[in-house]
């Protein structure tokens, strides 16, 4: 039997793939448990014949399955960066896919950097108890095995994220409508895109800037009311579903990706496969999976404004991919 460990996943970019994985596992005849979030129980799976067990997530929760099941599962697969608190006599395979792990951008606060820091602490203390890490990237392959001293042929490449299957209604893309799709993390960097955007739109009065903020997010929220009272073009649209994600990329122009850390970048790949340029930041992870239109500096406003308005130039040329999916890869793995 299978296990698959995503204890510490309930949103974001990580969620979209556990759900996927979990879509493509059920299509197979393998035998499956899960262990998942409780946040996300009131979210019904469409399992044929396998179980789920929903947990606090807690080291202490974690560690007392681990301690009941350790000999029950063939092969486990830990989705949530951390390898098992518990040795099993499993194969174990372990998933990363937080930078924040290796490194911490400077504007972070510091009870975070004491989080994170802690996190390092136990990933450390844990690192014996799996046999294999995957990763997305070659970039997050190369930090992985330095800063935690993990030879590299134990870290497995193998990125992977769901296709966009739905049928949008239009294909007509809008001239200079920018969008930027990612949760309200310090370190995505909106502060800095709203305020870039806005010196932008002073000077050429052209464009149109889509967020996808939640409800919750009260300081950038804040700011976006201010903007559009001051009459810039600003749109926050909240959560977006995938279908009408789908259509929001294929309408738009560029996707505008300032965040100073990332594992992947899945938006930077859903937004290329459907047509959109990439104005990206000048970091390393951006070209780990993408050659982009433009980049800029992300922590320079001035600098995001300048990239901003070389995009409206006729001749940017289009962005492209250096990834491919290879769920099936990292499936075949697991026996």
């Amino acid at each position: 039997m299978i296990l698959i460990d995503a204890l510490y996943i309930n949103n974001s970019g990580g969620k979209v793939l556990l759900d996927y994985l979990i879509e493509e596992l059920e299509k197979t005849d393998k035998e499956v448990f899960y262990l998942l979030d409780e946040r996300i129980q009131k979210e019904k799976l469409q399992l044929k014949k396998n179980k789920v067990i929903y947990l606090k997530a807690s080291l202490i929760k974690r560690r007392n399955f681990y301690k009941e099941n350790k000999n029950k599962f063939s092969s486990i697969l830990c989705f949530g960066n951390l390898p098992p608190n518990v040795k099993t006599s499993a194969k174990v395979y372990t998933y990363f896919h937080q930078l924040l792990f290796l490194d911490l951008p400077k504007e972070m606060s510091f009870i975070s950097k004491k989080m994170y820091y802690i996190k390092t602490r136990f990933l450390n203390a844990f690192k014996k108890h799996t046999d294999y890490w995957m990763v997305q990237t070659e970039l997050v392959k190369e930090k992985l095995s330095k800063k935690y001293r993990i030879q590299e042929s134990n870290i497995l490449v193998i990125p992977f994220y769901p296709p966009f299957i739905t049928e949008v209604k239009t294909n007509i893309r809008k001239e200079h409508q920018y969008i930027y799709v990612s949760n309200v993390s310090k370190h995505k960097n909106h502060l800095r895109l709203i305020e870039a955007f806005a010196k932008f739109y002073n000077k050429h009065k052209k464009g149109k800037l889509i967020l996808t903020i939640p409800d919750d997010a009260t300081e950038i929220l804040n700011l976006i009311n201010v903007k559009v009272n001051q009459g810039y073009p600003v749109e926050n649209i909240g959560f977006v579903d995938r279908n009408s994600l789908c259509q929001l990329y294929t309408e738009s122009e560029y996707h505008i990706f300032p965040s100073l850390t990332e594992s992947f970048g899945l938006g930077l790949v859903e937004a290329i496969e459907n047509g959109c340029k990439i104005i990206g930041a000048d970091l390393p992870y951006t070209y780990a999976v993408c050659n982009p239109s433009l980049v800029f500096n992300p922590l320079e406003v001035d600098s995001i404004t300048e990239a901003l308005s070389l995009s409206l130039q006729k001749n940017t040329i289009n962005s492209e991919s250096k990834v491919k999916n290879e769920i099936n890869t990292l499936i075949s793995l697991l026996h």
